[in-house]
């Protein structure tokens, strides 16, 4: 109920125009109503004034007006995270660059709430979508960060759904908002990375149909169940490195080297070392080839008889043995470690092995119980190469 109550504070435009979707009392309606995400108070006015024919590229009306020029382009996948989704239909609404859902004359009144940046897009047959509009300034003397609204209907769906909004993760009031209300992940995260083309800031964002979403009538079968799930965002942890770079540190992995990919292969109760080793050998080589692009981690957790001298002397001999040079063996005392942080990757200790690929800090794949064959080999090596995208080599703004 907090959220809602600083809401309610919002200026009075501000409160009539916001999105009352996504606040928690109508949360509490998910189990009685039924209806898949819950329902929203909004939702229904993604039909008004929809095109009979929505193309997968639109231009905002704030394309033209003042502030960043932004492009928000991305994949819509099915639950699984892997299939392309084509056909979906995204509704997407926002603040203009002083921050408020401004109304056009000419606007419909029953969505004047919404403001005239408002849009739609149908994914193409490969799932793919672009928004063409400006970046979206936060309310004014507020705390809530920067955002635009994301609903979507799926064409065998019966009912529209939000998502989690897109935030900016440069936004100064991102990390104090999500302290208070951490994400939940609806379709995946919501937070984009800020990349630079020109004068255009460019948002990668990938939608996961159905992930986390209540109701949702498409299951997805699991045999094994280990790590987070593809769309969410990989979580900063601090294993302790005991071979390879930053060797004798506690050096994050995404928060180091988190721009291009990354692959953590964990390991837990059941490691097979000869297996190990050649998986290891398989990683050593691909981290080699693909230089920046590519970070590998090793992460042994597994809770038995953990001593912390004999794992770090275990791994050092390791890699000595296999000469590793680009890949960081790296441990945990467990997978439910709380110091490390380690627990919040989630990891199953009793799988042979789970395999996390994230790029720009997102996960964009994952397998588990992999055996190291030639064929799982080329597998990992096409995903990393399938997960690129059309902006894999462009350049970050630069932080203060």
């Amino acid at each position: 109920m907090k959220k809602w109550i600083i809401i309610k504070l919002i200026s009075l435009l501000l409160l009539s125009v916001s999105c009352n979707g996504q606040q928690p009392n109508e949360k509490l309606s998910d189990k009685k109503n039924g209806i898949v995400g819950g329902g929203c108070d909004g939702c229904e006015l993604m039909y008004i004034g929809m095109p009979e024919k929505i193309q997968s590229t639109n231009t905002s009306p704030g394309w033209n007006e003042k502030g960043q020029k932004l492009i928000v382009t991305g994949t819509v996948f099915q639950i699984d995270g892997k299939t392309p989704a084509p056909d979906v239909i995204i509704y997407y609404w926002q603040t203009d660059d002083d921050g408020y859902y401004s109304p056009k004359p000419e606007l419909d009144n029953r969505v004047k709430r919404h403001g005239y940046i408002r849009g739609w897009v149908k994914t193409d047959e490969k799932g793919k979508y672009t928004i063409r509009t400006i970046r979206p300034s936060p309310y004014p003397n507020d705390i809530l960060p920067a955002h635009i609204h994301l609903s979507v209907k799926e064409p065998d769906v019966a009912h529209e759904y939000y998502t989690d909004e897109i935030n900016f993760d440069d936004d100064k009031l991102l990390i104090p908002h999500f302290k208070k209300y951490p994400q939940e992940n609806r379709g995946g995260s919501g937070v984009v990375r800020i990349l630079l083309k020109d004068n255009l800031q460019i948002a990668e964002h990938n939608i996961v149909l159905g992930l986390n979403i209540p109701n949702y009538p498409k299951k997805l079968t699991v045999v094994s169940k280990s790590g987070l799930n593809v769309g969410e965002d990989q979580p900063s942890f601090i294993p302790f490195h005991a071979y390879g770079p930053d060797r004798g540190t506690q050096t994050c992995p995404v928060c180091k080297y988190g721009r291009y990919h990354g692959i953590i292969y964990f390991v837990g109760n059941n490691t097979n070392w000869n297996e190990v080793k050649n998986w290891l050998q398989f990683l050593e080589q691909e981290s080699k080839n693909r230089k920046k692009y590519l970070k590998v981690y090793f992460v042994y957790g597994s809770d038995k008889d953990y001593n912390k001298y004999q794992r770090l002397s275990q791994l050092e001999k390791l890699g000595s043995h296999l000469d590793i040079q680009s890949t960081a063996l790296t441990f945990v005392p467990s997978f439910v470690d709380e110091k490390t942080e380690v627990y919040l990757n989630k990891i199953n200790p009793e799988a042979e092995n789970t395999f996390v690929i994230y790029k720009h800090r997102n996960i964009v794949d994952k397998y588990i119980n992999l055996k190291p064959t030639k064929e799982n080999f080329k597998m990992l090596s096409n995903a990393l190469d399938k997960t690129q995208g059309d902006f894999f080599d462009l350049s970050e703004p630069d932080y203060e």
